[in-house]
């Protein structure tokens, strides 16, 4: 149960203003709440949280001790490295309508956010890759979902500020847990 809360609560820290969350606003506001794309959105989530999940029961598998730890300390690392330096682009300037493209820009965002790099992270220190993973999915879909129906708050400029506050606190946890491995 641990693990499922600090996956949903770190989802949230590290997914908010993120990439996906601003594209599904931008095209909510643009093409207008269509729920296809709040479902393409969410099943995208649960995909990729799922995908990252698997992804530490198949390292933990494989690795023991001190060196998982190194790894979450590394995933953690580059989810507060993606938080920092990669930014939500301008709303596109015609949008597609097909839920296809959509999803497939989302899951392709998704695979490689601060989100599933948290997720992973949490599911090698938790020892709980499935509650990991389903709080993970449970907070990025509450934030897709928010993007969805409110899109002029998830496009705001102060989000940003908060992302990157949040990818400075990632890596500040990398660091301390790269540190107690090595002290």
């Amino acid at each position: 149960m641990s693990g499922f809360l600090f996956a949903f609560l770190c989802a949230v820290l590290a997914g908010i203003g993120a990439r996906d969350q601003r594209l599904v606003a931008q095209l909510s506001a643009r093409l207008g709440s269509h729920f296809g794309l709040l479902i393409a959105a969410l099943v995208t989530a649960v995909a990729t949280s799922a995908v990252a999940a698997w992804a530490a029961t198949v390292l933990s598998a494989e690795v023991a001790g001190p060196a998982r730890l190194v790894f979450a300390a590394m995933a953690l690392g580059i989810a507060g490295i993606e938080a920092l330096l990669l930014s939500a682009r301008k709303a596109p300037a015609e949008p597609t309508r097909s839920l296809f493209a959509a999803a497939l820009v989302l899951l392709a965002q998704q695979a490689t956010d601060a989100v599933r790099f948290v997720i992973l992270a949490l599911a090698l220190l938790t020892a709980a890759p499935i509650s990991a993973g389903m709080g993970g999915a449970t907070g990025s879909a509450a934030l897709l979902a928010a993007a969805w129906a409110f899109p002029e708050l998830a496009t705001a400029n102060r989000l940003r500020t908060l992302r990157r506050i949040a990818g400075g606190v990632l890596l500040i946890a990398a660091l301390a847990l790269v540190w107690r491995v090595f002290s």
